[in-house]
């Protein structure tokens, strides 16, 4: 795994964590981040071994969002004046695509947040499947009070998990929540002691790791069809991951620890 500056990645087993490493400036995001993350997630993509990432944040915070100074000076300046409409969408794409390869792992993925998520912060939570929050964290999307919009996946991902109007709420109004708001709306998926949080995310992730990894795959790609498709489309994905995992071998597998009264064992194929 390749070496980063920003960031870190390590693996126990079968669970990868991703820390935010720039608890100076509480892991706030630049330039270079956003090279990193996606660095590694080309490296993460092809692995079909991971059975889940768990994304985190070193210090007492998980993100601030963009640098006010590397960021919003740098690459949004950037943008404001490129003169090439094109050229500018590109670039643009670019830096909001940096989380896109979370929701495209070959397993599930677990937030842990404490502290504050704001901005890019906690857009990079909305990238994964769960979000574990400490007790007295804050998020919010602060956008609009810098005259610009969330522009890496918020406006995509929000209103599927809150809902339409809770994110209308989020974004237009740049609100900021705490941790039982946000559990309320639905925002997180659970909230924790602070002193909790770790063993928590620890927890759910070895949870999921320990799901059969094809059903899992084949249910994500499932649900994520259900927004992008119309419904007979969306049930044909189903069938063919059920289709795919019905002629596996770990189908197999869950038949005979059936018979034999045991726990499956799971190898993905």
């Amino acid at each position: 795994m390749s070496d980063f500056q920003t960031i870190r990645y390590q693996r126990q087993a079968d669970i990868g964590t991703l820390t935010l490493a720039r608890p100076d400036k509480r892991n706030a995001q630049n330039p270079l981040m956003w090279r990193e993350l996606t660095r590694l997630g080309t490296e993460l993509l092809p692995d079909d071994t991971l059975r889940c990432l768990v994304v985190t944040g070193e210090g007492p915070a998980f993100s601030a969002g963009i640098d006010l100074v590397e960021g919003m000076g740098g690459i949004l300046a950037g943008l404001a004046g490129q003169p090439d409409d094109e050229q500018a969408l590109a670039d643009g794409m670019a830096a909001a695509g940096t989380f896109s390869w979370i929701p495209k792992l070959g397993c599930a993925s677990v937030a842990a947040v404490r502290g504050h998520a704001y901005g890019a912060g906690l857009q990079l939570a909305l990238a994964c499947d769960f979000r574990v929050f400490a007790e007295g964290t804050k998020v919010g999307l602060l956008e609009t009070r810098y005259g610009i919009l969330p522009d890496m996946g918020a406006t995509v991902r929000l209103p599927r998990i809150v809902g339409e109007s809770r994110a209308r709420e989020l974004i237009l109004l740049g609100e900021i929540i705490d941790a039982e708001h946000a559990l309320r709306i639905g925002l997180a998926n659970r909230v924790v002691a602070d002193g909790d949080l770790d063993a928590a995310a620890a927890g759910l992730a070895g949870r999921l790791a320990a799901q059969p990894p094809l059903a899992v795959r084949g249910a994500r790609r499932a649900i994520d069809a259900a927004w992008h498709r119309d419904a007979d489309e969306s049930f044909r994905v189903a069938l063919e991951e059920q289709i795919r995992c019905v002629r596996s071998d770990d189908f197999k597998e869950a038949l005979q620890a059936m018979t034999e009264g045991r726990e499956p064992r799971w190898q993905g194929r």
